[in-house]
């Protein structure tokens, strides 16, 4: 669809471009500047700056606040508008010390700086004055400094309506007006989650990333004291001569440092929200990461890991050398040594044992190549469909769940459907810390178009208090009430007949099915009263649209497969699929889980989802790789957990791994220890020696996604493309090269010499990925499968039928089962686990940089208050946490993020994590080990307490102060303000 366009009058010149645009955007798309600081294109308009005046029919306008329309006729040039600009500048200037030369922040990209210098402003007319602040330096990832803050308001714009963390403010009133954090001048301890959306907005240096200082250029490295005089003497200067020759020398100086700085889009290495910005680097020297408006997952949002969290990547623990281990010890070797003894390792065990005796495990959080170059290896040179990624541990419920209903294994829509949902509701899911940048665009959803929140979770995190309507039921009952709800809606006439009638198959037989599934029933089982029940069928059934989310807090279970497809369920019941703003999201964890599975990690799936079963599938997958159809196994492999299950009986001789902490990660953590000291053979590629490594006969050094080139594929499908940053560290090399290398000694010279043919590769033979290729997927681009030959995607799924043989979705009828271990007994209590938003996984990553360790230093365990009263336990107190299978002891944490008997551990640290207490126990259908299911006892141990594990600068002490948007009428209606174009007489407030 076309993009209706306007034409409009600029200072007499006929301009025409689209129409209802932002007037500056509309300008500079047109190479016009229309001076302006307080303007952002990824904010609304703040109105703060009076930079941007235009007269319109002869009256001042501010510009920010124009959008084009056909006739619209504006000036810029007039007396009146230039008077009334130079005014604004010079306000702001009042209130900014100028040093640009010897400035952190004289990059490029400082918008006060550059509107200057475009403006010609010929001196610093107000003086400006020092205000009784200093400089806050308590945060270890960004700084605030007053004596620079233009009081613009861009950073309480981003901060209150783009990531709703609603923590910053501005108060007009004061005599030295600031920004304030909580209503406080303190970073640290206020509710600040260090997602740096103030940093990445400020137009100055008021808000600056630590790792820009102190050396962003080559005059900004000198003592304070130096740097003090030096700015002295050039304000002196500046008095006699004007500003221009002052503001010419740090144009050179901001051209100088250019060549320096390398500025490269990236995706992120964390979470499954698939976030994409520039990485600024100087040589491997990463200065800071640049969110940019055209990022499609994100825009300009990202959080503390992805903003501020990548000193792992010079970390002097990488590995960057291959090594061999040789009487009980590790030695380094070359890559043409390591990799013969690997080739001819797996070889020999593959003809002496069998190929069903060597199992995968594909990485991910490597790239979607790395992934195909596994399973391709797996199947094509050893034989075996023994191959599978970390989805076991996560989010396989989930996949099986909707492919029983409605047939694809992804998300149903984009981030924007979830944006666009009259109701969402959360389940299972602490969206707010493990996958904060679309729990941003849920709260901005709900806070500015009054959508819906439902959240349903055992724990009371940032998005259960959000809500509008939180239940909280027992762990592990989720799959009752979601039927209760299902049969609600036909009992009360609130079930789409139409939809299901139209497209839904067995709907009769699943509502007989429900039978058993009454509010009383539900009720009981589940904890939650009758009338809460109601009020979210209620919510459910009468809402236009809604989005069902949910995480590892449901796929976690014994029967967390039935859960997930109970939630497709009433997603179908009500005729919740296949329209904007609707549809099932488990969200993915890791940044390429999705893309993993996707490109054919998976025991029992080649890419694109085709079946190692189907004779039809192996056949056009042998023809496109060169070999008779006989030679790929017809029989389903095993999956991580059955792989450790096998090493244990000695059915596994060897294993492959790849950029997984299987060790820390799968459940059981000493029956894991002890497969794994069975193998004959194992390895491990990954970039630091980690837990898994230490059980390996040779381990490889692959790169972090900042090192080589691919693409990922996040928790919508999306597929976007990362670029190298920087070279390779060390000998260290990229997962794809390793397994060319591999594949070569093992007679298969595939001969790939960059990424983007083995996307070719896989785009001519899976259907899903027809028409990806990296030309389509350049720069911001991005495509979310299954994406057409001639490059069509699918942002939305179902719109024309569901991915089944007929075109329609199923009803699948369930049955309640009871978790495999509960509370009870010897083991009252039970151990909830999971991410903290600082935090991921295994900790390899963000354990190794320092902010992260300063917020959360130690490792502990969530107590309810009742639970601490009943037993005599305070924040401090040492516990010893007892399973079935074994205890740790931690110190406590007493909040009501929990309640009654029911614990919480983070599952990052420990040396064995909350793995030594988990078990075997797991869901039957997927083999996904039931994290969530530990049952324990607890001892308060007679040792000091230790201080308080969550110490009291931790954002979770916080108390935000939500505001609606920047407050710039308080500061039009102070006694002393003045307007534009008049003269002000205190310019440093306003």
């Amino acid at each position: 669809m076309s993009e209706a366009l306007c034409t409009i009058t600029y200072d007499g010149r006929k301009l025409t471009g689209k129409t209802d645009q932002p007037l500056i955007d509309f300008l500079q798309e047109q190479g016009v500047t229309l001076p302006h600081v307080c303007y952002h294109r990824a904010l609304t308009p703040l109105q703060t700056c009076d930079v941007c005046w235009v007269e319109v029919d002869g009256e001042l306008v501010r510009g920010c606040t124009l959008r084009t329309t056909d006739g619209l006729a504006v000036k810029a040039k007039t007396a009146q508008a230039k008077t009334a600009q130079h005014e604004g500048m010079d306000r702001i200037l009042a209130k900014h010390e100028l040093y640009c030369t010897v400035c952190e922040h004289n990059t490029g990209d400082c918008t006060l700086h550059n509107t200057m210098v475009d403006m010609h402003i010929p001196i610093q007319r107000y003086e400006y004055k020092r205000k009784p602040y200093t400089k806050d330096h308590s945060n270890p990832f960004y700084t605030y400094d007053p004596d620079q803050c233009i009081l613009c308001g861009r950073c309480v714009e981003a901060c209150q309506n783009v990531e709703v963390n609603e923590t910053l403010s501005i108060d007009y009133s004061m005599e030295h007006p600031r920004v304030l954090w909580d209503g406080g001048e303190t970073i640290a301890g206020s509710s600040c989650v260090s997602c740096g959306h103030c940093v990445t907005v400020c137009p100055c240096n008021a808000l600056l990333e630590t790792s820009m200082q102190p050396d962003a250029g080559p005059l900004t490295n000198m003592d304070q004291p130096l740097k003090r005089n030096l700015i002295d003497a050039v304000k002196a200067i500046e008095n006699t001569t004007g500003a221009e020759i002052i503001s010419g020398i740090s144009v050179i100086d901001a051209h100088w440092r250019q060549p320096e700085i390398k500025r490269t889009k990236t995706v992120c290495t964390y979470c499954g929200v698939g976030c994409s910005f520039e990485m600024w680097t100087r040589d491997r020297e990463i200065l800071k990461v640049q969110p940019v408006a055209e990022a499609p997952a994100n825009g300009i949002s990202t959080c503390v890991k992805g903003k501020f969290s990548w000193d792992f990547v010079n970390s002097k623990e990488r590995l960057t050398t291959p090594l061999i281990r040789e009487n009980g010890k590790f030695r380094e070797a070359s890559w043409d040594e390591a990799l013969d003894r690997v080739a001819q390792k797996l070889l020999e065990i593959r003809n002496i044992h069998g190929p069903e005796s060597i199992g995968f495990i594909g990485s991910s959080k490597g790239s979607n190549e790395e992934a195909y170059l596994t399973q391709k290896i797996a199947r094509l040179i050893i034989g075996t469909n023994s191959v599978d990624n970390s989805s076991r541990y996560c989010q396989n419920p989930a996949t099986e769940g909707l492919f029983r209903t409605v047939g694809y294994g992804g998300d149903a829509g984009s981030i924007r459907d979830l944006e666009q949902a009259e109701l969402i509701v959360i389940v299972g899911s602490n969206t707010a810390e493990n996958h904060p940048v679309i729990a941003a665009k849920i709260k901005a959803a709900r806070k500015h178009h009054d959508h819906k929140l439902l959240v349903v979770d055992p724990r009371k995190h940032e998005m259960a208090e959000r809500a509008d309507l939180y239940l909280r039921p027992r762990p592990g009952s989720d799959l009752v009430w979601a039927s209760a709800l299902s049969r609600y809606m036909f009992d009360h006439q609130l079930a789409d007949d139409a939809f299901l009638a139209q497209q839904v198959n067995g709907v009769e037989e699943y509502r007989r099915s429900l039978a058993p599934f009454t509010l009383d029933y539900a009720a009981q089982m589940t904890g939650i009263a009758q009338a809460d029940l109601v009020a979210a069928a209620e919510m459910i059934g009468r809402a236009k649209s809604v989005c069902i989310l949910w995480a590892m807090g449901i796929t976690q279970h014994s029967h967390g497969a039935d859960t997930s497809t109970a939630l497709s369920n009433l997603l179908l019941v009500t005729g919740n699929y296949g329209r904007p703003g609707t549809g099932g999201y488990p969200m993915r964890g890791h940044n390429n889980v999705q893309g993993a599975s996707d490109f054919g990690c998976l025991a029992n799936q080649y890419p694109g989802y085709e079946k190692v079963t189907d004779p039809q599938v192996r056949a056009k997958w042998a023809k496109a790789w060169g070999v008779a159809p006989e030679t790929l196994s017809d029989k389903v492999g095993e999956d991580n957990f059955k792989m450790v299950q096998a090493a244990h009986q000695g059915k596994l001789k060897a294993m492959y791994i790849t950029g997984e902490e299987t060790a820390f990660a799968d459940a059981d953590a000493a029956s894991v220890h002890d497969g794994f000291s069975r193998l004959e053979f194992m390895v491990v590629q990954d970039i630091f020696f980690s837990r898994t490594a230490r059980f390996a006969d040779v381990v490889l050094p692959g790169c972090p996604s900042v090192e080589k080139e691919g693409t990922y594929v996040n928790t919508e499908r999306r597929i976007q493309r990362f670029y190298e940053v920087m070279p390779p560290l060390g000998d260290s090399r990229p997962d794809w090269w390793i397994f060319t290398g591999l594949a070569k000694r093992m007679g298969h010279d595939w001969g790939y010499t960059h990424p983007s043919q083995i996307m070719d590769e896989v785009a001519s033979i899976a259907g899903i990925f027809a028409g990806v290729n990296y030309a389509r997927l350049e720069g911001w681009a991005s495509l979310q499968w299954p994406v057409a030959a001639d490059g069509t995607d699918t942002p939305l799924l179902y719109t024309q039928g569901f991915h089944t043989d007929d075109g329609k979705a199923t009803l699948y009828p369930l049955q309640w089962q009871a978790p495999a271990e509960e509370a009870g007994g010897d083991y009252p209590y039970t151990l909830n686990n999971g991410r903290l938003l600082e935090m991921f996984q295994g900790n390899n990553q963000t354990g190794r940089v320092p902010g992260i360790r300063w917020l959360v230093p130690h490792w502990f365990v969530e107590v309810s208050p009742e639970l601490a009263a009943q037993l005599g336990i305070a924040s401090g107190h040492w516990l010893k946490i007892t399973s079935r299978r074994d205890a740790i002891e931690v110190p406590a944490l007493v909040t009501d993020r929990v309640q009654g008997n029911n614990l919480f551990l983070p599952i990052h640290q420990g040396s064995d994590g909350v793995n030594k207490l988990t078990g075997e126990h797991h869901d039957p259908d997927v083999n996904t080990p039931a994290y969530k299911e530990v049952a324990v006892k607890l001892e308060v141990l007679a040792r000091p307490a230790a201080s308080v594990p969550l110490p009291d600068h931790n954002f979770r002490y916080g108390h935000r102060t939500p505001l609606s948007h920047v407050p710039v009428e308080q500061k039009w209606a102070q006694d002393d303000y003045v307007a534009i174009p008049l003269k002000s007489p205190n310019p440093e407030r306003f």
